[in-house]
């Protein structure tokens, strides 16, 4: 899956550019992607993940097994 946060699920969005004589043409909103390794205490290892920074602050909020286990749910991830 490209240009999708693996925790919060955001994606691009397709809107207009407006321009100062009121010109509509399409653009497009993308999310604010990074790719980021997390060490995974419980397994002893690092996941790579493609997360927004939103994505990120949740990850500090709530942690990232229970983030881990909600994203498996919501099907955003494979993960083994």
């Amino acid at each position: 899956m490209a240009r999708v946060c693996q925790v919060t699920g955001k994606k691009r969005m397709v809107g207009n550019k407006v321009s100062h004589s009121k010109r509509r043409t399409k653009r497009e909103f993308a999310p604010n992607l990074k790719t980021k390794r997390f060490w995974l205490e419980e397994e002893g290892r690092y996941i790579t993940l493609k997360v927004t920074a939103a994505g990120m602050r949740t990850i500090n909020k709530k942690g990232l097994a229970a983030v881990l286990k909600a994203s498996k749910e919501k099907g955003l991830i494979d993960i083994v």
